[in-house]
Order: structure tokens, then C-alpha cells, then sequence
């Protein structure tokens, strides 16, 4: 019976059964090697000499809340073969680990809606061993992403911390999985990821960036081939960091108690779309009452709703006729933060309007950084940023990715 409940419970055949007992709550079911199965784990042979044993106890299943054991005299040969002196190798246990193969599945299984700590304390072990249990399963899954048949990615920067530090995220948008993860943001960064691409010889067609000066040499000095894609929510958030500026400067020199009160407060009515406005909170009147007072603040504001047409129209001719009546119309209003911004754009023409041969953006890449935020709250953070990363390459998979 117990020789059964071994092979079906734990996985554990080709050795015999002695006993069972129990031991301060514990189960423990002592084995032994069957004699004939004996082989040098260096060169397979059967001829050796037994050499003494070392036992150990090895983690198993639980069966309920009680803990399992398996306690097994390893034995030690002496080859005649290819005379080495060695310990056999278990047979469902990996070397140099305290548990066996069927425990690691059950953890690793229990992991996928549970934490770490949930986990440790569901099967009365340390929160190291099973964050060691799924260190190695990433490692195995994820230490080096497939970067076959891959031909449009994103690439962004994501603060993960205090002291600026950054990660770079590689995401590859045909799949949604992240394929590389960089220490520190800009080229260095991304140099490992460029080294392994060249060796696949794979062909990126298309990468959507931001406006990076960075980002822009290093993809066009590793993937010259490539079309570039400026990402227009980046584009629109530059313009909306522009807009918001104006409104402090026009509001710093604002004359009398009642242009200050109009102002104040307007940064979010400016900075959103016409059709989210609040009629409750009369943020529409708010709104105009604040460009009625200023015709710079109104300038801008509707220049900024006409920013967003540069990517709604039906082909890249009628947009390249927007973008350039913008450019003009910027430049016209002698502001000066328009001004500038409409040189920037033009400097950068080319990436926007690529997006009319491939519609990509690096909005699926956000999405991940916003995986990825949940992930450092849910572990409290990651001392381990070997694991850290580990986990960022599986969140695309399963809620497994999720848990801390």
C-alpha cells in the first residue's frame, strides 16, 4: 500500500519501501535503493563498489496539513569503470535540492493565486525556498526570450524606484510578451538586446518609440532597415506638458485678484478632451471663462484638440496637410511655446507620419508598465532583481506574472 501511494502521491519509483512513521507531526516514509537499479551516475556502468551511505530527509507532498518526508540512504560507489568515488543521483529530487520534484509542481501550481509568503505558509516553509522554486522555473522558462519571427517592437524606459532608477522594457507587439529588460535607460541599456538580435539575424520591420534622442540613435544605428513610429500619446502628453506650463506662466503674471481666480485650478480642464468635461461640476464654463480671459491659454488649448486630427485621417497625404497647417498655425500665434513646439514636430515629421504605414504605438507597452507597477506593490518590492526581472518576462502568460 505504501509502496503505491509513493509511485501515485509523490512520483517516487524504483526503490523499496521499509517503513513508515511519525515524527513530531511529520509523516516520514523511509526508502532504500533497489541494489540492481544502482548505476555510476558519471558513466552508467554496473560495475562498482559500495562505498557507504549518507542519509538524507527530502520534502515531499503534504498530505493534509501534515508535512511528508522521504528519508532515503544515498549511497556511495565506488566505479570500476571509470574509477570515481561519487554519490548516486535521486531519481525525483534535482540535485542539491531539499525537495522533490512533485513538491516544486505543487508550488509552483499553488503560486499561480497565491503569494510567496501565502505559499511559504500554506506548506510550512521559508519564503526563500519557494521563491527559489519559482526563480528557477522562470529562469528555465524565460532566461533567454525567444526572439524568433519577431518584427515590430516597442521599446520604453519605466521608473521602478527612488534615486531614478530604470528599467528598459523590449516588448514585441505581435505577441505582447516582453523580450528584453534592461538595466538604466538610453543606448546602453539596450546594447545586450541588440547583441542577441544580430545573432537570431531576425528583421524588424517597425519600432515605436518616444521622441528620445537616445532611442532614436539606437535604433537607427542597429536596425537601419527599421521604420521608426513616434508614439502620438507621447506626442500629445509632450504638447500637454507644454500647455500646462503656459497656463503657470500666464498665471505668474496675471494682473488683479479675479484673472488669478479664473486661472487657478484650470490645469486639469485644460489638459482634458472637450467630451470628458463635467457638466455637474460646470467645468465647461469654468473652462471658457478661463480662455475668454487669455488668448494665449485659448490659442493653445485649441490647437491642442487639433493636434489629435493628425492621426485620424483617412491616409498620410491628408495627414502630412494637417500637421503642416498645425505646424503654420503654431508659428503664426508668435507664442513662443508653440513656436518651439512646432519645430520639434517638424524635426520629428517623419516618425509621426510613419505611423500611416504601420499603426503601431507603444500603448501595449504602457499597459505592461502598469503590469508591472501592480507587480512591485503586490511583493512589497524585489530585493532580487534578477527575479524582478524574471517576473516582468512571464507577465504576459498568466496571473502566475502577478503574484509577489
Amino acid at each position: 500500500m505504501s509502496t503505491s501511494l509513493l509511485y501515485h502521491g509523490c512520483g517516487i519509483q524504483g526503490y523499496k519501501y521499509i517503513r513508515t512513521y511519525f515524527r513530531n507531526g511529520e509523516i516520514i516514509f523511509k526508502i532504500d535503493h533497489d541494489r540492481f537499479s544502482l548505476r555510476c551516475p558519471n558513466c552508467r556502468s554496473r560495475k562498482f563498489s559500495l562505498k557507504g551511505k549518507y542519509t538524507r530527509l527530502i520534502r515531499s507532498l503534504p498530505i493534509g496539513s501534515k508535512p511528508v518526508f522521504i528519508e532515503l540512504p544515498i549511497q556511495r560507489i565506488h566505479c570500476h569503470q571509470c574509477d570515481t568515488i561519487r554519490q548516486v543521483k535521486i531519481k525525483f529530487a534535482d540535485e542539491r535540492r531539499t525537495y522533490t520534484r512533485s513538491f516544486e509542481r505543487y508550488a509552483l501550481e499553488l503560486s499561480r493565486h497565491m503569494t510567496i509568503k501565502d505559499v511559504a505558509q500554506h506548506l510550512g516553509v521559508g519564503w526563500d525556498l519557494i521563491k527559489d522554486i519559482q526563480k528557477r522555473y522562470l529562469g528555465k522558462k524565460y532566461c533567454k526570450p525567444i526572439l524568433k519571427n519577431i518584427t515590430q517592437i516597442a521599446i520604453d524606459e519605466i521608473n521602478i524606484g527612488k534615486g531614478h532608477k530604470y528599467l528598459t522594457i523590449v516588448l514585441n507587439l505581435d505577441t505582447g510578451a516582453v523580450v528584453f529588460v534592461g538595466d538604466g535607460k538610453g543606448s546602453d541599456a539596450l546594447k545586450p538586446f541588440w547583441k542577441r538580435l544580430n545573432k537570431t539575424k531576425e528583421t524588424i520591420k517597425s519600432v515605436a518609440i518616444d521622441m528620445s534622442p537616445a532611442y532614436i540613435s539606437a535604433v537607427l544605428n542597429n536596425l537601419p532597415d527599421a521604420v521608426l513610429v513616434f508614439d502620438h500619446f507621447h506626442v500629445i502628453k509632450l504638447f500637454n506638458d507644454k500647455l500646462s506650463k503656459l497656463r503657470r506662466d500666464i498665471q505668474r503674471e496675471a494682473e488683479g485678484p479675479l484673472q488669478k481666480k479664473v486661472l487657478k485650478g484650470t490645469r486639469w480642464l485644460l489638459l482634458k478632451n472637450p467630451e470628458n468635461l463635467n457638466d455637474d461640476k460646470n467645468e465647461k464654463d469654468r473652462l471658457e471663462d478661463a480662455l475668454k480671459l487669455n488668448k494665449p491659454l485659448a490659442t493653445a488649448y485649441y490647437l491642442k484638440e487639433d493636434l489629435r486630427q493628425i492621426w485620424n485621417q483617412p491616409n498620410k497625404a491628408d495627414a502630412k496637410k494637417v500637421l503642416l497647417s498645425w505646424m503654420a498655425k503654431a508659428r503664426s500665434s508668435k507664442i513662443r511655446t508653440l513656436m518651439k513646439f512646432a519645430n520639434t514636430l517638424a524635426t520629428h515629421s517623419f516618425g509621426i507620419l510613419n505611423y500611416y504605414d504601420y499603426p503601431i504605438s507603444t500603448g501595449p507597452l504602457e499597459g505592461t508598465n502598469n503590469k508591472i507597477k501592480t507587480l512591485q506593490k503586490t511583493a512589497y518590492g524585489f530585493r532580487d532583481m534578477d527575479f524582478f526581472k524574471l517576473k516582468i518576462h512571464a507577465l504576459h502568460e498568466s496571473r502566475y506574472a502577478l503574484v509577489g
